[in-house]
């Protein structure tokens, strides 16, 4: 099995996506999607994985998790998380091959606001995807738990979450929440954003040079661009659409089923 890249950014957030083999529908089950929501919530119980928000779809998901200062917890979740569903799949299914794209794309965005909006888009991928009206209409997101925390089988960070965004109470991030994704509803702000699928890092500029810094080397032929009140370190070409498997490689990480994501024309 290969191991995860030694390379490592500590204390960041990071936005992943990863998507089926070939743009295939193969989570389209709700038994299947069930199934990778609990490896993670197996994964947040095993390495302690620090979760803020998910989003599983037919062909791809959304993973939003904190790194908490261990070096192989998220290579090690995803690995579980990735590895476990497609080995249960092609069991159920007698099926042999890939069930993930070999990799993931890993985004790192700065707390705060810019981390609150990227938690709203990802909310509202079933929503811009035209499957659903509003994310409570969707059962396998985070969107759930975050405005209505259960006790038992949690698997959002709630108090880690309510922290990194600023918020004092928990019920004034739900109400903010909330009113995020009912005004980006109703003004129809639910287009695709590519910073958050496709950049190394989303932020502010300080945030996004301090990223390229620690990058070093693996930073060549990434540039920081602005956009309104948001800086992105861009690729060279779009890792996500264009699959040239370029990411982050602090979160690289590959397993013998080969790991996959999701994808449709609403991935973002």
């Amino acid at each position: 099995m290969p191991r995860a890249n030694r390379h490592f950014l500590p204390g960041y957030v990071w936005h992943i996506t990863h998507r089926s083999h070939k743009k295939e529908f193969l989570l389209k089950f709700a038994r299947d999607r069930r199934k990778w929501m609990a490896w993670l919530f197996e994964a947040r119980k095993r390495y302690g994985l620090s979760v803020l928000n998910y989003m599983v779809t037919a062909n791809h998901v959304h993973l939003l998790v904190r790194d908490n200062g261990g070096r192989e917890t998220i290579p090690k979740s995803i690995q579980l998380i990735a590895g476990r569903t497609a080995q249960e799949f092609n069991q159920r299914k007698r099926r042999k091959g890939a069930f993930w794209e070999d990799r993931y794309h890993a985004t790192a965005v700065e707390t705060g606001e810019h981390l609150h909006r990227c938690l709203v888009y990802i909310d509202l991928n079933m929503v811009r995807a035209g499957a659903v009206k509003h994310p409570s209409e969707w059962e396998f997101c985070g969107y759930h738990e975050i405005q209505s925390p259960r006790d038992r089988y949690r698997i959002i960070d709630l108090d880690g979450l309510r922290e990194l965004l600023g918020f004092k109470k928990m019920s004034d991030h739900q109400e903010t929440h909330r009113k995020w994704i009912d005004e980006s509803i109703k003004n129809r702000i639910i287009a695709r954003e590519r910073k958050w699928t496709e950049s190394v890092a989303v932020g502010g500029r300080h945030f996004v040079e301090q990223t390229k810094e620690q990058l070093g080397a693996r930073a060549l032929g990434r540039e920081v661009t602005d956009s309104e009140s948001t800086c992105e370190l861009r690729e060279m070409q779009s890792p996500y659409k264009a699959n040239s498997n370029v990411e982050i490689d602090d979160l690289k990480v590959e397993n013998t089923y080969r790991i996959m994501t999701f994808n449709d024309n609403s991935m973002a």
